[in-house]
């Protein structure tokens, strides 16, 4: 089959109608305003500070600006947010007609989602992403384009690429259960069409192919198994998932199952030395909230890095709960890093850590003070964004719901600085931007927004001599 009948039977789940395909795309915010004020210059291009890994993102940018720098008069699309002219259609019947050709094909396997494992997609070649991205275009035509989003470098400058130790690329996201969305939420001010998800999934996988992450952490997935697994893999990506044992989309009638937290990390960057699920525990108690924990090894420099992403309880009122959970968490944490600074060939101390979720916390919870001050070092990479380098965006969701509006700072990027540097991070879309009635909505499918940060490998001491 070739590479682009592959990518086209790929997306045969994902078909929408041919009507989408009718003009281009248009950018939501005409004149987005500088945003929440980070230090340090912004790329204008979203892959412009890629490192080894990304496919794509060795486009330089030769557009910089101070972070506190007025934007232009009218934003940039994001890259690959939409098509410069509308498609014919012939066109839109060729490629939707491609897609459809799997539509009445069984299903995938669903495994049992508390397993312990997620099998793989064993796919003897890779599709092309921009391939994928095209036909994410094409079937949002009558769509808005995402928030134009920069990458801004913390340091001011952009960094040299060194081919020894290419930046990782991390993306972390609550995606929105489909099932929720739709069936629990009570998003007020979003219509229900922009919820469906015959188009919505294009929305989410646009979003991840644009940014094409190394380690993408991923909250509210209800659609692993025929959506995102046969996805990822197609692209080079292995995956894992693990379900909430008591998840609330199985009280929506025509759920697609428990949602849950996954991992996907690029098997051309890392190999999978250890994996850990794990059900986090309060008061010596299982609650019904997970996480991932794997150990890789990077392929490119030969050191270990420890990933792991959760989805902390919900609502006000739990806080109690959710620092209990987040204290069992590193606790995992703590023995998995030592564990795996034993197995390789770490001359001291533990694997570096990279730890990714939607806490259900802002920054003046307990749960965030115990991350804060974990013997393991960590540092929330988004508050490098600010002035001060000490102060999270105003927000990461921004909703409406029958009881308010809420504006919240929720979810996190956490890595052990002494052995880690962000080299950039994706900017805070403004309020004008996501627009008066909030998220999710036409132009973004999530009520979360998504983060995404560069990461390197700070020399050890011992690799220096």
């Amino acid at each position: 089959m070739n590479p682009a009948r592959r990518c086209s039977a790929l997306f045969g789940q994902l078909r929408v109608s041919s009507r989408c395909g009718r003009s281009a795309r248009r950018p939501f915010s005409p004149a987005p305003g500088p945003g929440p004020g980070p230090a340090g210059t912004r790329c204008c291009h979203p892959g412009g500070g890629g490192g080894g890994g990304g496919g794509g993102r060795g486009t330089s940018c030769h557009q910089m600006k101070p972070s506190g720098a007025a934007s232009p008069a009218t934003a940039p699309v994001c890259p690959m947010g939409g098509s410069s002219s509308s498609s014919s259609s012939s066109s839109s019947s060729r490629l939707f007609g491609t897609l459809a050709q799997s539509l009445n094909s069984a299903p995938l396997a669903q495994p049992d989602p508390y397993s312990e494992e997620s099998p793989d997609q064993d796919l003897d070649h890779e599709v092309d992403p921009d391939q994928l991205l095209r036909e994410c275009e094409e079937a949002l035509q009558r769509r808005p384009a995402r928030p134009h989003r920069d990458l801004v470098y913390p340091s001011g400058t952009v960094p040299c690429h060194h081919q020894h130790n290419p930046s990782i690329r991390v993306m972390q996201w609550n995606i929105l259960a489909q099932a929720l969305g739709e069936g629990k939420d009570g998003f007020i001010r979003c219509p229900l069409e922009a919820l469906n998800w015959e188009e919505r999934k294009y929305l989410i996988l646009e979003e991840i192919l644009t940014y094409r992450p190394d380690i993408l952490c991923l909250q509210e997935v209800d659609h692993y198994y025929d959506t995102f697994l046969p996805i990822m893999s197609s692209l080079g990506y292995q995956g894992s998932f693990l379900a909430k044992p008591w998840s609330p989309c199985l009280d929506v009638e025509q759920n697609n199952g428990p949602d849950g937290c996954a991992l996907f990390y690029r098997r051309s960057r890392f190999s999978l030395q250890d994996t850990a699920h794990l059900r986090l525990s309060a008061m010596m108690l299982p609650t019904n909230q997970v996480a991932i924990v794997q150990t890789l090894n990077c392929r490119v420099t030969g050191r270990w890095l420890c990933v792991a992403v959760t989805h902390l309880k919900a609502r006000s009122g739990w806080e109690r709960l959710r620092s209990a959970q987040g204290a069992d968490l590193l606790q995992s944490l703590r023995s998995i890093t030592a564990r795996g600074s034993s197995q390789s060939e770490a001359a001291s101390g533990s694997v570096p850590l990279v730890v990714c979720g939607d806490f259900n916390a802002e920054p003046t919870e307990d749960v965030y003070r115990r991350f804060r001050s974990s013997p393991l070092g960590l540092n929330s990479a988004y508050k490098l964004l600010s002035s001060d380098g000490q102060t999270e965006p105003a927000y990461t969701t921004w909703k409406i719901r029958p009881s308010g509006e809420s504006c919240s700072t929720l979810d996190y990027i956490w890595y052990t600085h002494e052995a880690l540097s962000v080299e950039s991070l994706l900017d805070i879309p403004t309020e004008e931007q996501i627009g008066p009635d909030r998220l999710p909505s036409y132009h973004y499918p999530s009520d979360h927004l998504s983060l995404l940060c560069d990461i390197n490998f700070r020399e050890e001491p011992h690799r220096l001599i």
